[in-house]
């Protein structure tokens, strides 16, 4: 195989120059009408490239194919990623750049503004030290959660398209957007799809493999107040602004992300809106246990009704909303399907870290739809934010694992 990377490189930052960011505020599909610029154009890529049976739906869902190239009866497999880029961040003019072999000091990403990523803050950037960094301008993302997956998808299958002397079965990819919403799996078809099983290339960190996630809801507050001239309030008015801090301060304190590691849930309180006539508040809720995460889930009913009590029917409601499940109990029995991960990745010279996953993916949801799914490393750190970067070594390591995952089913 050709040793220069700059194929993976130029489709990444290509990839990134689109905006593609998602809105939680949208009912459609995909949430925001740009998504489907960029999907038009990966879908024409695609075609490009020579890749078989490329589609896109009304709703931006990109189906492809790679034939086998082995006569032997070969189970078909797929590999996923999402389009979409966080809404927390803008994905708008993103302005990437390489930092080539790091050296292990402050990234200056805009010394006007005295933006820096940093080391102090970001220690994970020390296992990079030597490697070569794509990082922002420090006013956007980057969008390597997950157009480093994409580009690493189509690259490996580029790639196998030039070296037929490397046995493949049939192997399936999809892009999809949506995901940073919890929506990326909605309207994905399984049946259409027909992989016996996938994986989502959407993790972080270089080596990490992911078979168990939170199981996700999502928890809406709306407060009902009443307003009146503050100069004659007195015993009438009913401030939705003071009830909705009242909420925030009754929820438990050390159950918060910035509190919380490993196998630890939580509740994150993602957004206030608020009045004194109306507030609402938008908690996400998560834990890997299920039966914890359905005592979360009634934590919050409960002291809804208990603010509602206090304040009058009507005047506080819980919309609870389950969003996604643990795929580690989908998984049961398939085993064969983490071993073949686990045994790429460490053939790709990379240390293999099994890991759950403090969040989801595609594939925690598409785990139930009856398409097993775990996810693999797509190498960018710090997502969401201005800080977000990819080394490109992490990049290759993954088009290696994806390449050698199509090999050893074939073999």
């Amino acid at each position: 195989m050709q040793d220069s990377y700059s194929s993976l490189i130029n489709r990444f930052l290509d990839y990134v120059s689109y905006d593609t960011q998602s809105s939680e505020e949208a009912e459609g599909c995909p949430s925001t009408p740009k998504q489907l610029d960029f999907a038009r154009h990966l879908a024409d890529s695609l075609e490009e490239l020579g890749l078989e049976d490329v589609t896109m739906d009304e709703q931006g869902y990109i189906y492809a194919t790679l034939p086998s190239n082995v006569p032997a009866d070969v189970s078909t497999i797929g590999f996923i990623a999402h389009y979409d880029t966080s809404p927390d961040c803008s994905g708008a003019n993103i302005r990437p750049r390489i930092v080539e072999n790091y050296d292990g000091g402050d990234i200056v990403l805009d010394a006007a503004e005295g933006i820096v990523t940093s080391p102090k803050m970001f220690p994970e950037m020390l296992d990079h030290v030597g490697e070569d960094l794509i990082v922002t301008d420090g006013h956007t993302l980057l969008g390597a959660d997950d157009k480093a997956g994409i580009a690493e998808i189509v690259e490996a299958m580029a790639r196998l398209m030039d070296n037929p002397d490397i046995p493949h079965g049939r192997v399936r990819i999809a892009f999809n957007p949506d995901e940073e919403i919890g929506r990326g799996a909605h309207l994905f078809d399984v049946e259409r799809f027909g992989a016996e099983w996938a994986y989502t290339m959407d993790g972080s960190e270089v080596g990490e493999l992911e078979y168990e996630n939170f199981n996700a809801a999502s928890a809406t507050i709306r407060i009902r107040g009443l307003n009146v001239h503050p100069g004659y309030a007195k015993d009438k008015m009913l401030n939705a602004c003071i009830i909705a801090t009242q909420f925030a301060d009754a929820m438990p304190k050390d159950e918060v992300p910035e509190r919380t590691e490993g196998y630890e849930g939580f509740y994150h309180l993602t957004g206030i809106r608020a009045t004194v006539e109306e507030a609402t508040l938008s908690y996400i809720i998560r834990d890997h246990d299920r039966q914890r995460f359905e005592e979360r889930k009634t934590f919050v009913a409960d002291l809804a009704a208990v603010f509602e009590e206090r304040y009058g029917k009507g005047s506080v409601t819980a919309d609870i909303r389950d969003q996604y499940y643990n795929m580690k109990q989908q998984l049961e029995g398939k085993e064969h399907i983490i071993d073949i991960a686990r045994r790429a990745i460490e053939q790709a010279g990379v240390e293999c870290k099994v890991r759950a996953i403090r969040g989801g993916t595609d594939g925690a949801q598409l785990s139930f739809k009856g398409l097993p799914c775990p996810n693999i490393f797509a190498g960018g750190l710090n997502f969401h934010g201005r800080h977000e970067f990819v080394p490109i070594q992490s990049m290759q390591k993954a088009v290696q694992t994806i390449i050698n995952i199509c090999r050893i089913v074939a073999e």
